[in-house]
């Protein structure tokens, strides 16, 4: 309105982003000449995404520490998230499948949502921070991941920015970082067999943490769409180049032939709402560890005297209560797609008790104990948490002021309203 006379909250932008300008200096040194100074759409920090790597974020078993040291301070209390019990995944911003609004954004693509992922964490880390995550299914047709994020940590005393990053590799390092704690905490000792369930970008992060703990593995089964589907064959590519001492890799044409004699199976599974791969009991030999990250079938009454390992209880106990599913002409309760969900209707249907749950922090903190025998399956669930995010961003982001990582902006020198 000040450069056009016309306000875009009134339908009027004069669009003053999309012309050009020259910028100069408050003592009228031209420091840019005909750029699109204003127009975000023109940004582009794809050269910045080093800075990120050199900081660290991909460093799997740096990760899998720092998620250790956020789950003992997750059971210490000792940490804020969003919604009134303060354990919400994040605030949800979902767009309708139409509008009679012209231009409206709508749900015409998988994932199409905004989420905004508060937290804020204690001990050492001391710092708020939150992940602005964006997701449209149709941003593969234009070259970029359907899934674009970015994390801002905050002084948690004054509210101070303290950093701008990049969210997608941090995102994934972390999700994958849970898997590898689980192996670290839960895995028999005498692990040789993995199984990836989902071979996607999730499903590397997962791998890499865990052959970070687990020295031992020498088979990895991959399960994808099919045994040649595109990232199947990348997958195993992978597996080839990075390590060496896997001597066997089997791309398994069902769910049966992955499950089957797997020590440690982690699914990262992206498929559409009750296309869920189903899981059965008869599948997994004793001693399994079966870790879901995404989606997860398995038969109620199948599982009730296997262990459950969970990340966050009253996350999940917000999803039940949002989704609220039923039962079907059978009288089983239907499947979420979620584990720990699933987890918190068995606890309402009577199956299991609440105590029977044990958390990441309650086996770190001493307070439960992990794996009691070689013969043990364990399920752990895991749906990812802001706090998780704040831990690995405040990680990088120390790192890269020790070693002079990233660019420093200059938010303002005086605030302008005092």
């Amino acid at each position: 309105q000040y450069i056009g006379g016309r306000s875009a909250n009134r339908g009027e932008c004069a669009q003053p982003c999309r012309k050009k300008y020259s910028v100069e200096t408050v003592d009228g040194k031209i420091i840019a000449k005909d750029i699109y100074a204003l127009c975000l759409k023109d940004f582009n920090a794809s050269n910045r995404l080093k800075d990120m790597i050199d900081a660290g974020v991909l460093n799997p078993g740096r990760c899998v520490d720092v998620m250790e040291e956020t789950m003992g301070l997750m059971e210490d209390g000792d940490f804020l998230m969003g919604g009134p019990y303060n354990d919400a995944h994040g605030l949800m911003l979902y767009f309708p499948k139409k509008s009679p609004i012209e231009n409206f954004p709508v749900n015409n693509a998988r994932d199409r949502r905004f989420i905004a992922m508060p937290a804020y964490l204690g001990g050492r880390f001391h710092v708020a921070g939150e992940k602005w995550y964006g997701s449209n299914g149709n941003n593969r047709a234009i070259g970029l991941p359907r899934s674009i994020l970015m994390m801002m940590l905050n002084d948690v005393e004054t509210g101070k920015p303290l950093a701008y990053m990049s969210g997608n590799l941090l995102s994934s390092m972390r999700t994958g970082a849970m898997p590898g704690l689980a192996a670290k905490l839960l895995a028999r000792n005498d692990s040789k067999v993995l199984t990836l369930v989902g071979p996607g970008v999730i499903c590397r992060s997962s791998l890499r943490a865990i052959m970070s703990q687990r020295f031992d593995i020498d088979t990895i089964k991959i399960k994808g769409s099919s045994p040649t589907s595109a990232n199947a064959i990348k997958m195993k590519e992978y597996i080839e180049e990075n390590y060496p001492q896997v001597k066997n890799i089997v791309l398994c044409k069902d769910m049966e032939e992955a499950l089957k004699d797997a020590d440690i199976i982690t699914e990262a599974v992206s498929c559409k709402e009750g296309e869920w791969p189903e899981y059965k009991r008869e599948w997994l030999k004793p001693g399994a560890l079966v870790i879901s990250t995404s989606t997860f079938n398995m038969e109620h009454k199948s599982i009730v005297d296997l262990k459950k390992v969970i990340d966050n209880y009253g996350m999940y106990e917000n999803y039940a209560e949002e989704d609220n599913v039923g039962y079907d002409e059978n009288g089983d309760r239907l499947h979420t797609g979620c584990m720990g969900e699933d987890f918190v209707y068995m606890v309402q249907d009577g199956l299991i008790e609440r105590d029977s749950l044990t958390t990441f922090g309650e086996i770190i903190r001493g307070k439960k104990p992990g794996r009691e025998s070689d013969d043990e399956i364990i399920l752990v669930s895991i749906e990812g948490m802001p706090t998780e995010d704040v831990a690995w961003a405040y990680e990088c982001y120390t790192y890269a002021l020790v070693h002079d990582i990233g660019t420093k902006l200059k938010v303002w020198d005086h605030p302008y309203a005092f």
